[in-house]
């Protein structure tokens, strides 16, 4: 495993993070069992940061890493594990609309009581990494969230400050990365969707932020193991994601990708890694793990050879503008 610096802060972590999603529900069916074991593996092959949310299974991903935290430390496990959360809105839209207030989404009773939940859930007092899941751009002129965070960061609540990109306008943390709000920021970035770079990733290098990268994969497109046939249970939230006519559209998208990577020692999975780390501004990749197997594949791309510059210019190329899905086609 490789390790990276997080931006100007203090900490390295390992470039291969666990995206603890899965485990928490939303995918199918998921075993805890089989959660727990993909943990332990991930981190006995020496990942250091674990990303999770109180949207994953309302808590039940948190408690999970907590768990096995406090297992492997009863252990006697000398280890220094970085362990990122989310805090969501209140309830109302998602994303925020422009007309959406600070003071009724992220309200200071609401985060102070929320990041209290978060502590017990992973069963700590204090926060490695909080981020406000999804934002606006509209609070930007008065991010009042990040101040209440501020304070709670000085008051030893919390570690690093961060927020995780809204899908539609990632673009709109720029300025608050600018401005000094946030010391991390996890954004939406691969071979499909590549506009981070024209602007967002270079600012978070010439800012000293750390950069997470979600979705390296494309919720598993990118794995190039789906078809035109592919279909999701009901309780899985890509059968909404890969709705109507998309899956055919991102197979084809998909297909002419591995035309390129075929012959260059990489697997697809290996290659969507390969080519998020490729750009010097990102920290760190957190796919999904929710199996021993997944442990094994996505840590283990961390020490293959980088990728090669003639193959990263031709997956520059697929770079496609087909913006947001949320509903309909």
């Amino acid at each position: 495993m490789k390790y990276r610096k997080f931006g100007k802060h203090d900490l390295t972590t390992s470039e291969i993070g666990y995206g603890a999603w899965a485990i928490g529900g939303s995918w199918g069916d998921q075993d805890d069992g089989d959660s727990l074991a993909a943990l332990n593996r991930a981190l006995d092959l020496g990942c250091t940061f674990i990303d999770t949310a109180e949207g994953y299974g309302g808590g039940k991903s948190e408690k999970l890493i907590g768990q096995v935290l406090r297992e492997r430390r009863a252990a006697g496990k000398e280890e220094s594990i970085f362990v990122a959360t989310k805090t969501p809105p209140s309830d109302g839209e998602w994303p925020p609309s422009p007309y959406c207030k600070t003071k009724e989404r992220y309200s200071e009773s609401y985060l102070r009581k929320n990041v209290a939940a978060r502590m017990t859930c992973l069963g700590t007092d204090k926060l490695d990494l909080l981020q406000l899941h999804t934002w606006t751009r509209a609070w930007n002129r008065n991010p009042t969230p990040f101040k209440i965070l501020r304070e709670m960061q000085a008051e030893g609540k919390i570690g690093l400050i961060g927020v995780s990109t809204p899908e539609q306008d990632q673009n709109s943390v720029i300025q608050l990365m600018r401005d000094g709000w946030i010391d991390s920021v996890q954004v939406i970035y691969n071979i499909l969707e590549q506009e981070p770079a024209a602007e967002l990733l270079d600012v978070a290098a010439e800012c000293g932020v750390g950069v997470i990268v979600r979705v390296a994969f494309d919720e598993g497109a990118l794995t190039g193991k789906f078809t035109d046939e592919t279909k999701f249970p009901d309780d899985d939230f890509r059968s909404d994601y890969f709705a109507g006519d998309r899956i055919g559209r991102v197979v084809k998208k998909v297909d002419a990708i591995k035309a390129d990577v075929a012959d260059s020692g990489y697997t697809m999975p290996q290659a969507a890694l390969k080519f998020v780390l490729s750009h010097p501004a990102v920290s760190l990749v957190i796919p999904g793990i929710r199996t021993v197997y997944q442990a094994e594949a996505n840590c283990g791309v961390s020490d293959l050879p980088a990728m090669p510059k003639d193959l990263l210019t031709k997956l520059q190329a697929h770079n496609w503008r087909r913006g947001i899905w949320y509903s309909g086609k």
